[in-house]
């Protein structure tokens, strides 16, 4: 592997608004126990590992169970383009950034562009690199608008993750499931459902948006096989995953320092939200203090690729004119990028 980052840096985009969806049913881990009550039985496995490990106590799933996350993103994304106002025939990109997803083929965002009833003139397509998604798509369409070939862009997402952890907790009660297995799970039950939509524009027409400075990128892909997943299961080798994710954003904050961007100093940094030791972690390798660090995995779980916008939008209030936001989102594969927003 090739050293150093890939650094990119936005000349004329702004983040015009940033909106999110929460599911309306709250599964609470407690509840979860309940569920793998019979494997827990079986393999004299504790209460409260979810809470204890990962520091997850609840996550949503959808009322709807088939259009929930469609309802879900649609209301983002009408908000969001309301907060910016901009209407749908000014869009002129529109990009689906979820992990989740029914079918390979559609791409998810024809249904979105569909139901939101954008113009014909829309493109539309979807980005997946896992929980990467929305931060690398927020940085193609920063390019296209740099590069005047659109003027609006909206990136959508939405996950739903309710089928998979029914099936994860269906297989670990199994008769044949052993501890390794529900090790190897884990972090399947760990995961939310949730949407979230962000509008771009440009900067000289838009002076009140939140101008993107630069995004800070660096893969890791000798890692690719640390989580697999299909739409039914996913495995995770956890204690790899954070061991070299943790590594991956180490080597790519050192590149961004040595290009001479100050990270450490940025006031609020929205990592991607996995769990407490990831975070505590994180805050000790960057020296960025918890205080800066907004947490929302306890409550919503690990919303995949929508994780780092929901924070972003569910915090966006407390943020001050000209403070810096650092957006960093980490996928399984690895990759991670960094993206600087000056609000």
């Amino acid at each position: 592997m090739g050293n150093g980052n890939t650094g990119i840096v936005h000349t004329n985009t702004s983040l015009l608004a940033v909106e999110g969806t929460l599911p309306q049913v709250t599964v609470t881990s407690d509840e979860i126990d309940e569920m793998l009550a019979p494997a827990r039985k079986r393999l004299r496995l504790p209460k409260g590992v979810l809470q204890r490990v990962a520091g997850v106590y609840e996550r949503r799933w959808w009322r709807d169970t088939e259009n929930g996350w469609k309802q879900g993103v649609v209301l983002a994304a009408e908000r969001a383009m309301a907060k910016a106002g901009i209407m749908r025939d000014q869009v002129g990109l529109l990009i689906n950034a979820s992990v989740s997803r029914q079918h390979l083929e559609p791409a998810v965002s024809t249904g979105i562009h569909h139901s939101l009833g954008m113009p014909a003139s829309c493109m539309n397509f979807d980005i997946t690199n896992a929980c990467l998604g929305f931060v690398n798509a927020m940085t193609m369409a920063a390019g296209m608008i740099d590069s005047g070939q659109i003027k609006y862009a909206l990136i959508v997402g939405a996950e739903d993750v309710e089928e998979v952890q029914r099936g994860t907790i269906e297989r670990i009660n199994s008769k044949n499931s052993t501890r390794a297995d529900f090790n190897n799970q884990f972090a399947s039950l760990t995961l939310g459902s949730g949407a979230a939509a962000a509008v771009l524009g440009p900067t000289d027409a838009h002076p009140e948006g939140h101008r993107l400075k630069v995004t800070q990128a660096r893969a890791g892909t000798e890692h690719h096989e640390l989580c697999v997943a299909n739409m039914q299961d996913m495995r995770t080798d956890s204690a790899g995953l954070l061991e070299n994710g943790i590594q991956l954003i180490l080597d790519t904050w050192k590149g961004a320092n040595d290009a001479g961007l100050d990270f450490k100093s940025i006031d609020h940094v929205i990592p991607h939200q996995v769990s407490m030791v990831y975070t505590r972690n994180f805050s000790k390798i960057t020296g960025v203090g918890m205080e800066r660090i907004p947490v929302t995995f306890p409550d919503w779980g690990n919303i995949a690729a929508e994780a780092v916008p929901m924070t972003l939008a569910h915090i966006q209030n407390d943020v001050k004119r000209g403070e810096r936001v650092l957006l960093m989102g980490v996928g399984s594969g690895l990759n991670t990028a960094m993206m600087e927003v000056e609000w």
